[in-house]
């Protein structure tokens, strides 16, 4: 779910062109700052995008990224706090250690193996799952989670029509190419899962109809400059 901030962004793609990671140490300078309506300002520092890159599964030039991933991170760094922004507005309880800890678990069987999220970690100033800037970041992802069932999730609709024809137009012309010698699952039996794949389907188009709407009316302020 990413939608392209394209124009604001270009500064940071020239600048972060000229830019590479000259040690383990991370720079933390701010990169930006993201106001919505009467909220708080969120800063993002650059120290915050390279948190972004560790984390993220599919990234492997952690100490030396590409401009293109810098931008990338940066891209959903600025969703992300809109939408906490937002989720701040609502009263909540504050995430448990337990869901802080079940988080932390989903994030790791992203990952090769423990120690390669370790590594990760330390690779970007983390000295492990406890250290506090850490723990911040997940307790800000449960907030965003929990904030997107709330407004997005809990609201959806699928109805036995959608269902039916996602079975007959989507399902099975793919498991039969996937499948050719296999008997075909019946709608029953896969009923459930369509399910969860029209729902979240549907989730993902409102929120990015939601970030679309809401980047049109935010403030976001980068600093490419040192």
């Amino acid at each position: 779910m990413l939608v392209f901030v394209r124009l604001i962004l270009l500064a940071l793609l020239i600048v972060f062109s000229l830019q590479k990671v000259q040690s383990q140490r991370t720079v933390d300078k701010i990169v930006a700052t993201v106001s919505y309506g009467f909220s708080e300002t969120s800063i993002i520092t650059y120290s915050d995008i390279l948190w972004q890159i560790a984390l993220s599964p599919n990234s492997s030039q952690i100490n030396n990224p590409e401009p293109e991933e810098l931008n990338r991170a940066l891209e959903l760094l600025i969703e992300q706090r809109l939408l906490l922004l937002e989720a701040k507005k609502i009263p909540r309880d504050t995430p448990t250690e337990a869901e802080i800890n079940s988080e932390i678990e989903r994030i790791i069987r992203q990952f090769p193996s423990v120690l390669e999220f370790e590594r990760r970690l330390r690779s970007v100033g983390f000295e492990s799952i406890k250290d506090p800037n850490f723990q911040k970041i997940i307790e800000q992802r449960i907030i965003i989670e929990k904030y997107l069932d709330f407004r997005f999730r809990s609201f959806v609709i699928v109805t036995p029509e959608e269902e039916k024809r996602y079975y007959e137009e989507v399902f099975l012309p793919e498991f039969r190419q996937r499948n050719p010698n296999s008997v075909l699952p019946s709608f029953e039996s896969v009923r459930q899962t369509i399910n969860q794949i029209l729902v979240e389907s549907k989730v993902e188009r409102n929120i990015e109809e939601f970030l679309e709407e809401a980047k049109s009316r935010a403030d976001i302020q980068l600093f490419p400059k040192p």
